[in-house]
Order: C-alpha cells, then sequence, then structure tokens
C-alpha cells in the first residue's frame, strides 16, 4: 500500500491533513482485503466448488469410491482418538504463534504469544477460504492496522517463516520417507524425493542471493528509490531474527510445529482403525508432509482437491492401501485440518478486535514499538 505523499501532507494543517490521509489510506485498505468481500467475489467461489466437484468426480467415477462406504469407516472411528487428533492439531498454533513473536522481535516488535496466535489463527481462516495465500497478506495488514509497524518489514517476516516451513516439510518429508522405505523409495515417489532435494536447494540460493546480492541487482536496475525502501525494509524482516542466536530456537519450534502434523495423521490412522493401513509413525509423518507441501500450490484455498488426490495417491501407490480406506483418512484429516478452521475461525473472527483495529495487548516489560517509516 503507498503511503501519502510527504507534500501533500503540508498542505494546510499537517495534524488534520495526516489523519485524514491515515483514514482514507486505511479505508482503503480495508477495502482491499475485506473478507467479505473476497468471499463474493466469482473467482473465489470458483475455486472453491470447481475443486470439489473435480474431487467428487475422481472419486465417485473414476476411483469407484462410495459415500456410504467412508461413512461406514468413518461411523465406526473412536471418538476419543479424533478428539486427541484434533487437539494435537491445534496445540500447533501457539506454536506458530510463539515462533513468529520470535521473528517479530528480530524486527524490534514486542508481540505476546496471545496476539501472535490470534493473528495467524484467523490468516489461516483466510486461506481456507480464499485462494493464493491471501491469508498471509491479510496477516500483515492485520498487524499493521493493530500496532505501529512497518508493513514491508511484515512481509519480511512471513516470508523467512514460509521459507522455515517450507525447508522443515523437505528435510523432515525426505527424513521420514528414508525412514518409512528403508530399502528405497518405490519408484511413484522418486520425483517425490527428488523434488524435496531441489526444494532444499533453490531455497537455500535464494536466501544466500537476497542476503548477498539482493539489493545490489536492485540498485542497479530503474526501479523507484521509494522500492528500494521497500526491499530494504522487507529484507529486516527476512534476515532480522535469522542471526546465529536465533535461529536454533526457531528450528526447534519449526521441527516441533511439523511434529503436530505428522502425529495428528498418525492418531487419524489410528482411529479409524483400518487393517490394511500399515503406516507407522514414520508413514503418517511422510504422508501428512506431502499433503503440507501441496497447500503451497496457490490453485485452490488450502489446495482443496489437490491436496486430498495426493494423500490418497501416495497412500494407494506407495503403502497399498485400498482407495476407499484412503479416501477416508485422507478426508477425516482433511475435516481436522481445514473444516474445523472454518469453523472456528469464524467464530475467532467475529469476535476479535484485531480486525477492527483494536490493538495488541503489549506484554509486561515490552519496549516501546518502533514507529518505521512505511
Amino acid at each position: 500500500m503507498m503511503e501519502p505523499d510527504a507534500e501533500a501532507l503540508l498542505e494546510g494543517d499537517p495534524a488534520a491533513a495526516a489523519a485524514a490521509a491515515a483514514g482514507a489510506a486505511a479505508a482503503a485498505e480495508r477495502e482491499q482485503v475485506s473478507l467479505g468481500r473476497r468471499l463474493r467475489q466469482p473467482k473465489t467461489i470458483l475455486s472453491i466448488v470447481v475443486p470439489l466437484i473435480m474431487l467428487a468426480l475422481a472419486f465417485q467415477v473414476v476411483l469407484k469410491v462410495r459415500v456410504e462406504d467412508v461413512v461406514s469407516g468413518v461411523s465406526r472411528a473412536n471418538p476419543l482418538l479424533l478428539l486427541a487428533a484434533l487437539g494435537v492439531f491445534y496445540l500447533g498454533f501457539p506454536l506458530r504463534g510463539l515462533r513468529w513473536g520470535r521473528i517479530l522481535r528480530g524486527t524490534g516488535l514486542r508481540i505476546g504469544v496471545r496476539d501472535s496466535t490470534e493473528i495467524l489463527f484467523i490468516s489461516w481462516l483466510v486461506n481456507c477460504l480464499v485462494p493464493a495465500k491471501l491469508g498471509d497478506v491479510y496477516r500483515a495488514y492485520l498487524l499493521k492496522i493493530n500496532s505501529p509497524v512497518s508493513l514491508s518489514r511484515t512481509f519480511g517476516t512471513v516470508f523467512i517463516e514460509r521459507i522455515l516451513d517450507l525447508f522443515a516439510i523437505a528435510i523432515l518429508g525426505l527424513g521420514a520417507g528414508f525412514w518409512s522405505f528403508r530399502t528405497g523409495f518405490p519408484p511413484a515417489l522418486q520425483f517425490v524425493a527428488a523434488l524435496g532435494v531441489g526444494v532444499v536447494i533453490v531455497l537455500g540460493v535464494l536466501l544466500l542471493s537476497m542476503r548477498n546480492f539482493g539489493r545490489q541487482i536492485l540498485t542497479k536496475l530503474p526501479l523507484p528509490h521509494r522500492f528500494i525502501e521497500f526491499y530494504d525494509r522487507f529484507e529486516e524482516g527476512v534476515f532480522g531474527a535469522v542471526g546465529v542466536r536465533q535461529l536454533p530456537p526457531l528450528v526447534a519450534l519449526t521441527i516441533c510445529i511439523w511434529a503436530t502434523e505428522g502425529v495428528r495423521l498418525w492418531i487419524v490412522v489410528q482411529a479409524l482403525g483400518f487393517p490394511e493401513a500399515n503406516l507407522g509413525i514414520s508413514g503418517a509423518f511422510f504422508v501428512a508432509l506431502i499433503g503440507s507441501l501441496l497447500t503451497a500450490v496457490p490453485l485452490s484455498p488450502a489446495g482443496l482437491g489437490l491436496v486430498e488426490a495426493g494423500m490418497v495417491g501416495v497412500l494407494v501407490a506407495a503403502y497399498g492401501m485400498p482407495v476407499t480406506e484412503a479416501t477416508t483418512i485422507a478426508l477425516v484429516d482433511r475435516v481436522i485440518s481445514v473444516f474445523s478452521i472454518i469453523v472456528f475461525g469464524a467464530i475467532v473472527y467475529a469476535l476479535s478486535g484485531k480486525r477492527r483495529g483494536a490493538g495488541l495487548t503489549q506484554p509486561a516489560g515490552a519496549p516501546a514499538i518502533e514507529t518505521p517509516a512505511g
């Protein structure tokens, strides 16, 4: 969001002009990222409906999965274990909030775990309802309207968080896969293994290039000075919290976060109790992390359609599971990881003051928040 021209603010009463400009900018930003407005757009509706129709057709027409068989399998599930899977999944949110708070602290902003978790959870709701990972944009916007923080720097913190996640998914997924398939990856999954290695290499090269050459390259291009300033603040958000001291706790938190994903799927498998589902904990980690990697494809909200198809494909091709059982496992897991967020997230969204810019709950003893230029 471009900020008002400084010369315009000097005309007339500077205080009144600044207040009017800030109000206009805030109103424009709210209009741009309004969740209700996004949900009413035809492309958003299509991004939800089309994958659902294609998924239903694929399972019923191509794979011959009968709805009554899926319902029967779910009805026999252990409800206590399903609740345990739900609890493990939601344990990941305060861990994510704690990690994002530590990243933000490296940029000069002290934010409590409750605030960071609340903002992050609302952003997940948005990611479950609209495509293109717009929840990440909405997260930065929510922080911006609740604290005097640089929007571009906040984008940098979200970016480095996503980079940490992709590193963790690729490395933990490869480790789980090698442990699960000790005699070697099945031919059907060798491409997935190669993709994981490629992701790690590409991310490493990207970060090194940004750190060492990013600004130098941009200054040689015919770009406006304001764009360079934006990049400088973005880079501060990316690298502000990944120094030698900060990185180990961030890595530990990231591992714990993604461990909840694997454990959740393993508990779902145990709850359904299919005798053919001999995944083991390493297999559950492998399948869950593949599903998480597919959510990064911004074609539909929360990877709708693509994730379910990918999980079923791996369960059938790599673990020899019957299609109906694999479909049931994937759908139950996605009810926990997507549908529950829509239900609980809608409640949090309706009650939260963050979407109205009510401000952060500043923790005791926190340093003053820096007021950035942009």
